[in-house]
């Protein structure tokens, strides 16, 4: 028996007449509602319109949970389609099961249709949302404490969480403490939107790499907290899919920063090569060259 640890809620959904108000649903709207405010600071501190953010935003969310959604159901598509299972469950997002790699994939998708809409380049834009989303993140992640699950293995540190008979796998029925992987996680983007905006303070990064700083950070974490996790998961060469989309971002981004430590220009914020705080300063990160600056709108 832990003489400390973290209790499990003691519900996560509340009705109000008929109709059901889950804890999750709300945690991952409070994260849209904080990362959409906080890039709408730091848009509007880099000279863009804050209203711009709203009307990406309209695009970029509901991509990104459909991403979200499509990416888990791929990952793991027994759970909906096995002998026995309801495949109408894939619709049932409040129980669960949203994969942030699809939600930043296709949520960039619908970002580029709102940034090209409003002639934006997409990687000032992402610059700026950067640290936005991994705060989303942070907050979104609580929804697993409120459904008790994506929790890892047993533990008895004071900070093991108390995990529900009714939660609690299969193979271990008596256990009831475990690392609460999500608070974890939590934390660790917290400290991933932290250094995402000393950086941007300290180096000013050009278009894209400030975001490519956030991939490369944020899979670093999601590689030792997947670790950890006991839930479900398809393997493949021994390691959860989740893994190896974590190994293939984190090549993907360091390439990206390697391949542009020589150019110049950073984010102008507002997609008219005239905006203010980032658009005049050079990245003070790389010795400065002689390329041109991009244009903004080829984004």
């Amino acid at each position: 028996m832990n003489l400390a640890y973290l209790p499990s809620p003691s519900q996560g959904v509340w009705h109000l007449g008929p109709f059901p108000i889950r804890a999750y649903a709300l945690c991952i709207i409070a994260g849209i509602f904080a990362g959409v405010w906080l890039t709408g600071r730091r848009w509007a501190a880099r000279g863009g319109n804050r209203d711009h953010i709203a009307d990406i935003a309209l695009w970029a969310v509901p991509f990104g949970v459909l991403g979200g959604r499509l990416y888990h159901v791929i990952t793991d598509p027994e759970l909906y389609f096995a002998a026995g299972r309801q495949p109408i469950r894939v619709l049932y997002i409040w129980d669960g099961g949203l994969g942030i790699p699809g939600a930043v994939a296709l949520g960039a998708v619908g970002a580029w249709l709102g940034c090209r809409r409003r002639g934006i380049a997409l990687a000032d834009f992402a610059d700026a949302a950067a640290p936005g989303l991994v705060l989303a993140q942070a907050i979104g992640r609580w929804g697993n404490y409120f459904n008790q699950e994506l929790f890892g293995g047993p533990t008895h540190l004071p900070w093991a969480l108390l995990i529900d008979p009714a939660h609690r796998p299969a193979t271990s029925p008596t256990v009831a403490f475990y690392h609460p992987t999500f608070l974890y996680e939590s934390l660790w983007d917290l400290g991933v939107m932290a250094l995402l905006l000393w950086l941007d303070r300290r180096y000013r990064p050009r278009r894209g790499r400030l975001f490519a700083c956030y991939v490369l950070a944020y899979t670093a974490g999601r590689a030792w907290i997947e670790a950890l996790r006991i839930d479900h998961a398809n393997h493949f060469l021994g390691l959860r899919l989740n893994d190896w989309v974590s190994a293939v971002l984190f090549a993907g981004a360091l390439v990206y920063l390697v391949a542009t430590r020589r150019r110049t220009g950073t984010s102008t914020g507002t997609g008219t090569g005239h905006g203010t705080g980032h658009d005049s300063a050079p990245d003070a990160s790389l010795p400065d060259t002689s390329a041109p600056d991009r244009d903004p709108k080829d984004g």
